[in-house]
C-alpha cells in the first residue's frame, strides 16, 4: 500500500508565492476542482489517500512536498525558504510521524522539497532562491549514518530542481537539459523534454504509473513511447502558482 498526503487547497491561493513566472489571477473553486482530480487519480491507482484539511492562512500549503521529503529509513522534515511557509510543516510533522522517524532541517538553513531529488542512496539538491548550501551539509550530516551522499546541483531559470528534472523509474530520468546539467546523471536514460514545452519536466511516479499534466502533449508522446502507462491530470490553475505533479503530494511506500 502506498500512503499520499495531500492537503486542500487555500482560500488565499491568490497569494502564493511566485518567482519565475508572471502573476495571473487564479480561480480557486477551478484549482481545488483539479485538485480534487488529481486527489482521485492516486486513488485510481490504489494509493490510501489522506487529505489534510485547508490551511487557509497558508496560501501555498497545497504543496505539500516541500514541506518534507520520505526516505525508507526516515522522514526529513524541511525548513521551506520562503517566510511565509514555513509554518506548513507543523501538521505535516503530525501527519507524518506515524509511519517514520522524524529528522528536521534547522536555521539558518532552508530547503524546499521541491529541491530535493532522491535516486536511490543518491540525495541531489537544487540550490534555488528556496535551498542553501548549509541544508546540503546538514542534510549529509543528519542522513550519513544511513549511507546516503547528498550533492548540491546549479539550476538555471526555474524554481525547483524537481522543475528541471524528475525520476520516471529507477533507470530513467525526464530532463530539461537547459535548465539542470545533465552530467550529474551519467548512467540514467534520460528523456529530453521537448523543445516547446520546457516546463515538461516534472512526472509522478506512483507504482507502476505516470501522473502526468495534460499540458505536455509532445514529451508525454516520449514517455508513451518508452512504455511508460500515464494517467493524465490537468493542473493548469496550480502551474499559475508555480506547481506542478510531484508538488500537490507526499507519497509513503
Amino acid at each position: 500500500m502506498v500512503v499520499a498526503i495531500t492537503r486542500e487547497v487555500s482560500s488565499r491561493f491568490n497569494e502564493c508565492e511566485i518567482t519565475h513566472i508572471d502573476r495571473t489571477p487564479i480561480n480557486v473553486g477551478v484549482a481545488r476542482k483539479q485538485h480534487h482530480e488529481y486527489v482521485q487519480a492516486l486513488t485510481q491507482i490504489g494509493c490510501q489517500v489522506i487529505e489534510l484539511p485547508e490551511e487557509r492562512d497558508l496560501p501555498d500549503s497545497v504543496f505539500v512536498e516541500d514541506t518534507a521529503f520520505i526516505l525508507p529509513e526516515v522522514a526529513v522534515i524541511t525548513r521551506p525558504g520562503a517566510d511565509s511557509r514555513k509554518p506548513e510543516t507543523e501538521s505535516i510533522i503530525q501527519a507524518l510521524s506515524p509511519y517514520r522517524p522524524l529528522v528536521h532541517v534547522s536555521a539558518p538553513a532552508t530547503v524546499d522539497g521541491g529541491d530535493v531529488l532522491v535516486l536511490g542512496k543518491n540525495i541531489y539538491i537544487g540550490l534555488s532562491t528556496r535551498s542553501t548550501m548549509e541544508a546540503v551539509t546538514q542534510l549529509q550530516s543528519l542522513l550519513d549514518n544511513y549511507g546516503y551522499k547528498v550533492t548540491d546541483l546549479e539550476l538555471t531559470d526555474c524554481l525547483h530542481l524537481k522543475t528541471a528534472v524528475t525520476r520516471v523509474d529507477d533507470k530513467t530520468l525526464l530532463i530539461n537539459k537547459n535548465w539542470v546539467d545533465p552530467a550529474h546523471f551519467k548512467g540514467y536514460e534520460l528523456i529530453d523534454v521537448d523543445p516547446s514545452e520546457p516546463f515538461a519536466a516534472n512526472c509522478l511516479p506512483v507504482k507502476d504509473v505516470i501522473i502526468y499534466p495534460t499540458t505536455f502533449p509532445k514529451t508525454q508522446a516520449k514517455l508513451a513511447q518508452k512504455g511508460f502507462k500515464i494517467i493524465n491530470v490537468n493542473l493548469d490553475e496550480l502551474a499559475k502558482a508555480e506547481g506542478a505533479v510531484t508538488c500537490c503530494s507526499l507519497t509513503i511506500e
